[in-house]
């Protein structure tokens, strides 16, 4: 006799059951398919404190050892450092756009990535004030270019790599021009620049794109400490002016004619023509006070295509404007700069520019201002310790620049791995002075 079998019949608690499960299904389904949101500034959800650098390149942490040239170590350096007489001294080259030589040099002394062995490290920093130097009259350009030259003539580490590893920081409009033989000799070095361009005043620029770092402005440090900065922001309601651009003409189309602009609209732009000197040179205070008392801050170029008060807008949490179309940024790989700054064409400098600002409500610049202020941490020259820093960007920009292998055009590998010269000389027994291109 067959087993009668019985059938629970459907109730309406029954269908409303399986027509929640289908829809939690199809819902959890869609979620778990939706990409990770990212940050609409950064491009990023992850960094440590707060913030982190993506994983996509550089590794998912800091992970390399850079190793530092001692000021006595090798013969040159101290003049590079110090000048001929080793009259000039580090602390006054701290303050100005040079600033960045001293404090990326410092900080590496003290970062817990530094290395004392040459073997184990992956990047070599090679320290040089130059800039700060030639500036205070320590060196002219001949000597600087003699005392590079003698200086790389002893690094055999320099030689095994052909420079690939070996960092040099050159932190003004100038770029590695400062050293005239750098494209004989640097031309395949990492190379630390607020400088994109110098086409203008030369035939080569020295920034490759595939090999040099973009860095940021040596910003005052009264403006960039945690505690009691120099100068406060106003609040948007209270600040006089549109915009405003303060910085001498320079003779540069640009600037001058912001200048003009200014005395048709003086309501709107503030531009006075500033002096090197005399009383119509703003000091430190008075210019970051002026700074913070337009809404946008206009950052034309100079001789060159990069300015400081680019960065100097974040601290006054004025909305900055870039008049400067060969201008290239830091940290680009994590920094979508369109949701915290503004880029204009230069060649449309005049009133419809201004009336473009105008037409800008209020609330979109406190957008602006509240996303530059969360991320301004990366214009700070502050220790590795810091989860935000100037600094910490530049070690997560070096570390894509770390090898495994190293060889240029004068070194050679046998089949144990050995590393040898074209006379197949073992590296351990290289000795300077190393023959340089």
């Amino acid at each position: 006799m067959a087993k009668q079998t019985t059938t629970t019949p459907c109730t309406r608690t029954h269908q409303i059951g399986a027509l929640a499960l289908i829809t939690i299904t199809f819902f959890t389904t869609r979620l778990l398919n939706q990409p990770l949101s990212h940050s609409p500034v950064l491009g990023i959800d992850r960094f440590e404190g707060g913030l982190r650098w993506p994983e996509r390149g550089y590794g998912v942490r800091l992970d390399m050892k850079v190793y530092v040239y001692e000021e006595d170590e090798i013969d040159g350096i101290k003049v590079l450092l110090y000048g001929r007489d080793g009259s000039v001294k580090a602390d006054a080259c701290l303050k100005g756009q040079w600033g960045t030589q001293v404090k990326i040099h410092r900080l590496l002394l003290k970062s817990r990535f530094r290395t004392h062995k040459k073997a184990e490290a992956d990047l070599f920093f090679i320290p040089s004030y130059v800039k700060c130097v030639r500036m205070m009259g320590g060196l002219n350009d001949k000597e600087i270019n003699q005392a590079y030259v003698k200086v790389l003539s002893q690094m055999p580490y320099f030689r095994l790599s052909g420079g690939r590893d070996h960092i040099f920081v050159f932190p003004s409009g100038a770029g590695a021009h400062l050293f005239k033989s750098w494209a004989t000799y640097i031309n395949r070095s990492i190379i630390l620049t607020p400088e994109g361009d110098r086409t203008d005043k030369r035939d080569t620029s020295a920034f490759n794109t595939w090999k040099d770092i973009i860095i940021p402005g040596n910003v005052d440090d009264g403006m960039t400490n945690n505690g009691v900065r120099l100068v406060e922001p106003l609040p948007l309601s209270k600040r006089k002016y549109l915009a405003n651009y303060l910085g001498r003409a320079q003779g540069k189309l640009g600037r001058l004619q912001l200048i003009d602009l200014a005395k048709q609209f003086p309501d709107k732009l503030e531009s006075p023509e500033l002096k090197f000197s005399g009383p119509e040179k703003l000091g430190k205070t008075d210019y970051f006070l002026h700074l913070r008392n337009a809404k946008f801050c206009l950052a034309p170029r100079g001789e060159s295509s990069w300015t400081l008060r680019f960065y100097e807008s974040f601290f006054v949490e004025c909305v900055p404007v870039l008049l400067s179309d060969q201008a290239e940024l830091p940290f680009q790989n994590v920094v979508d700069y369109s949701q915290i700054s503004i880029k204009w064409p230069s060649s449309r400098i005049g009133t419809e520019l201004l009336e473009y600002l105008e037409s800008i409500p209020d609330k979109h610049i406190e957008e602006m201002i509240a996303r530059g202020r969360k991320l301004r941490c990366l214009w700070v020259y502050a220790p590795d310790s810091e989860p935000c820093s100037a600094f910490t960007g530049i070690l997560w920009e070096l570390q894509r620049k770390t090898r495994t292998f190293h060889h240029s055009p004068e070194t050679f590998w046998l089949h144990n791995g050995s590393i040898v010269n074209r006379d197949l000389v073992e590296f351990h027994k290289w000795r300077p002075p190393m023959p340089l291109p």
